[in-house]
């Protein structure tokens, strides 16, 4: 069932878990909901790691061309396209979901129990629900250099972690039998790389600010913390590609924000730059909203990487081109 790859040493502790029994006559039937900027990456990489080994993987997205262009890209013989929710759900044993916020969960997952209801299970179903998407992260997704978290019935993580290490994760770490865990740690993940976005849109702006040119402390940061969402981010302040439409959205961000911030006060655990990156990206968007408005907007969708212009126009700079307006003098 599991890809060979599991049995070297490069993935020998990569799943807490002892492998699952091999499927009988009837091997696993396994579906994905959802292709949207890293669930298209993850679903690619299961599709390919299936091959001769177990049946096509069953797709569906609201958006049907999503799913075609994942059809035409890995063959018939690693995807099949669902026509409806209720085929994927009743067709499949195990269901993957990567969808773009609470919403959207709570309706598929609804269509999903009412599909179910129809058509009763004879056997037990797993469902592996992986939305609040991390924005960086599909990069790692494209890669299968996941680090996957878990949570939950162990005998479905069993089954499941080895279905994604090492076709879409390096590695999984299992957070116990509370399913909450796994999306909090989640969170805690995303309020990472919110916190170091806001750190490092300060420094940039600083940076260009005290005639240093905010290039050069990009320079710096790749040098000594070349972390691959510094320098990912870093590369999209530094050149404005603030283009939400192939990044993560400001919207989503500001969606992670507020679940963070939610979790937080619930534990009475301050966090004060994840106030600070929420306040930047309100601004931001505030900011895009107003030139929506006055038809004078570069892009129709903000990435998150924007926040920045938070900084800037609270140090006197434009917000989105920061070619414009510096008044920053260099000394030579």
């Amino acid at each position: 069932m599991a890809n060979n790859l599991l049995q070297s040493p490069a993935h020998a502790n990569a799943v807490p878990f002892s492998r699952p029994p091999t499927p009988g006559v009837h091997p696993l039937q396994v579906g994905f909901c959802g292709l949207g900027a890293m669930g298209y990456f993850m679903a690619r990489n299961l599709a390919n790691s299936f091959k001769s080994q177990l049946p096509p993987l069953f797709v569906y997205n609201r958006t049907a061309a999503k799913s075609q262009k994942l059809l035409t890209e890995v063959g018939a013989s690693a995807v099949k396209v669902a026509d409806s929710l209720h085929q994927l759900v009743t067709e499949c044993d195990i269901i993957f979901t990567n969808l773009g916020n609470d919403a959207v969960v709570a309706s598929i997952y609804n269509e999903f129990e009412k599909a179910l209801a129809q058509s009763p299970p004879t056997k037990v179903k797993i469902f592996v629900e992986m939305s609040t998407v991390s924005p960086i992260i599909t990069s790692a997704a494209d890669k299968a250099a996941l680090v996957v978290a878990m949570s939950g019935d162990y005998r479905s993580k069993k089954e499941v972690a080895f279905l994604l290490v090492p076709a879409v994760g390096r590695k999984v770490i299992d957070l116990g039998g509370n399913v909450e865990k796994a999306p909090t740690l989640k969170l805690i993940g995303n309020g990472l790389i919110m916190g170091m976005n806001e750190l490092l849109a300060e420094t940039l702006t600083l940076g260009e600010k005290s005639g240093i040119g905010q290039q050069t402390v990009y320079e710096l940061v790749k040098d000594i913390m070349p972390a691959p969402g510094l320098v990912a981010y870093g590369n999209k302040m530094v050149n404005d590609l603030f283009d939400g439409s192939v990044g993560f959205s400001i919207d989503g961000g500001i969606k992670d924000a507020n679940h963070i911030r939610r979790l937080s006060a619930e534990l009475n655990c301050p966090m004060p730059t994840i106030d600070n990156t929420h306040r930047g990206l309100i601004t931001a968007r505030a900011i895009h909203q107003a030139q929506v408005v006055a038809g004078t907007q570069q892009w129709d969708i903000l990435d998150w990487s924007s926040l920045i212009a938070s900084s800037r126009v609270a140090a006197g700079l434009n917000p989105f081109d920061s070619k414009k307006g510096t008044g920053v003098v260099r000394e030579d």
